[in-house]
């Protein structure tokens, strides 16, 4: 049996509507809309209303923090509210709040989405309720008639500054999503006159996190999660980030000065050369060889193949680059060899620009490396995980063994690592998760080993009564939401609402992308891989989601 989501109570939603012009007493949806400015909740202020005729979405200069595709889509006419949440002062002198913004559609079907946001937050992005990956052809959930929810994390700036106050802290970790949800359910009944019948969150990386952190923290309040590529153990894929990037640097070749410059640690072409090698070994272990590695469990490629017979030549690697593989492969370890993170699988993706990005970046400025480990990474790392906050921290000289007590404190309260979800699952609630294998900065090995200790914490082990209520989808050659060589076009907003909704319950997800045009395979739930069988390679029906073979 299914449960709604929680409402107001009859008496606040009476004394909200009894605040003046309310939107049940309006006679047309913009002055419905326009009523809205004079709504009241606790320590809440509106600062903006608009309504927002029938007509294409808009571009959202956020896109690329939320992970979704840009790809234009007709939008119902609707109401655009903003506001703000808890003003107030920091400990540092600078100005908070839990800035948020809500799209109330004409054609309201009862559903309510909270949009996750990405990177650090500290950005509002358009409430649209894009499905989160950059191939994403799906229509937003505005345009499917739900109302929807996004914030900026509690903080104005997309930069880890907010680290230095300890509020702000807990608004980013984990707060923020408990008081916007329950404004946004009051704002929806007062608009409608009706408490959604639905309620549903979506992001993906950070906004991942943000939607394991809705299901594990706040078990009552949605009927349905999708977390993308979540950064669920940020603190620890953080010391990750900081453990590849003192990898690459030692091998990495010198300026004139004798920097090392990162990018240069692998060259494209020998990327390439990993990726092919990759590619010629795993791929066929799923009855063909199309590009794409389904059957990753049981690849199990070695760049020890790869490594040139003397010296580094053109087409093969150098016992250095093989070397910096296989610590970076292998995940951070302390110096007594205990894994302080998680391994990674190799996949097809590694020579892709969405890996790169992440891990080498492109600058040949030893002085300026912009890979995003090097950046956002040290960044998050030094101001946010590291508490007390340590800036000027040089992440080249973090000690895997002495300084990871640092993170212990912010990862309590930010990491989405909990197990025990019996209160979400019992009450009909619905969890799907997918995961590019080769996602550059959260493992997909992790997140496999996250969902198998889901079972044992919840289910006693019996994956069949996970699999009643949470489903997992890896998605082979996907980086990080979207991207590589892989079917990054699929639609999990629709398969969770099905399975809420209806009770179909996504056993696969049908597939495509840009990188394989035509082609259409499904995406199976984990530990399932797809296999092909026969017929045409292209067709969703020449596959089928079998147990993997071991």
């Amino acid at each position: 049996m299914l449960i709604p989501s929680r409402s107001p109570s009859l008496l606040f939603a009476s004394m909200l509507y009894c605040l003046g012009t309310t939107p049940a007493m309006a006679t047309s949806a913009h002055e419905k809309c326009q009523a809205m400015a004079s709504s009241k909740a606790e320590k809440t202020i509106i600062t903006m209303t608009k309504y927002v005729p029938e007509g294409p979405a808009a571009a959202d200069p956020e896109r690329m923090m939320t992970g979704a595709s840009g790809r234009g889509a007709m939008l119902p006419a609707h109401c655009v509210v903003q506001g703000e949440i808890e003003p107030r002062t920091g400990a540092d002198g600078k100005h908070y709040g839990i800035r948020f913004e809500i799209r109330f559609p004409d054609n309201w079907q009862q559903r309510l989405m909270f949009q996750g946001g990405g990177g650090s937050d500290g950005f509002l992005a358009n409430a649209l309720g894009t499905v989160p990956t950059l191939g994403s052809s799906a229509l937003p959930a505005l345009a499917r008639g739900y109302a929807v929810v996004s914030m900026d994390g509690g903080h104005p700036e997309k930069d880890i500054s907010f680290g230095n106050d300890q509020q702000a802290r807990l608004e980013f970790a984990y707060a923020a999503i408990g008081k916007v949800t329950m404004r946004a359910k009051q704002f929806v009944t007062q608009y409608y006159a009706s408490a959604p019948a639905h309620s549903y969150f979506m992001g993906c990386s950070n906004g991942g996190r943000e939607a394991m952190i809705a299901a594990q923290r706040y078990p009552l309040e949605f009927d349905g999660v999708v977390a993308g590529n979540a950064g669920f153990r940020l603190s620890r894929a953080a010391v990750a980030e900081a453990w590849d990037t003192q990898a690459f640097m030692k091998i990495a070749p010198k300026d004139a000065k004798g920097r090392p410059i990162l990018s240069e640690a692998f060259s494209e072409a020998d990327l390439k050369i990993v990726g092919n090698g990759v590619r010629d070994a795993c791929d066929g272990l799923d009855g063909i060889k199309d590009g794409l590695i389904n059957d990753y469990g049981a690849c199990r490629f070695k760049p020890a193949a790869l490594q040139c017979a003397s010296g580094k030549q053109a087409d093969c690697l150098s016992k250095a680059q093989v070397n910096a593989l296989d610590a970076i492969f292998g995940g951070p370890k302390n110096s007594k060899g205990e894994a302080l993170y998680s391994s990674w699988p190799y996949d097809t993706g590694i020579a892709s620009t969405g890996w790169r990005v992440w891990k080498l970046g492109f600058s040949k400025d030893a002085g300026r490396p912009d890979a995003l480990n090097a950046t956002l990474g040290s960044d998050s790392l030094t101001g946010y995980f590291m508490t007390p906050p340590a800036p000027g921290f040089d992440t080249l000289t973090f000690d895997f063994d002495r300084d990871m007590s640092r993170v212990q404190q912010t990862g309590a309260l930010n990491d989405a690592t909990s197990t025990f979800m019996n209160t979400f699952s019992t009450r009909g609630s619905k969890l799907i998760a997918f995961h590019g294998m080769s996602d550059p900065v959260f493992s997909a090995h992790d997140i496999m080993t996250w969902f198998d200790s889901l079972t044992r914490d919840t289910n006693g082990g019996d994956v069949t009564a996970r699999a009643k209520w949470a489903r997992l989808f890896m998605v082979p050659g996907m980086t990080h939401c979207g991207g590589g060589p892989a079917l990054d076009d699929f639609d999990p907003l629709g398969a969770i609402e099905q399975w809420v909704e209806t009770g179909k319950e996504p056993s696969l997800l049908a597939a495509t992308g840009e990188a394989f045009p035509g082609k259409n395979q499904p995406l199976c739930s984990y530990p399932a891989i797809a296999r092909y069988q026969t017929g045409d390679p292209n067709h969703i029906s020449s596959y089928r989601c079998v147990a993997p073979p071991r």
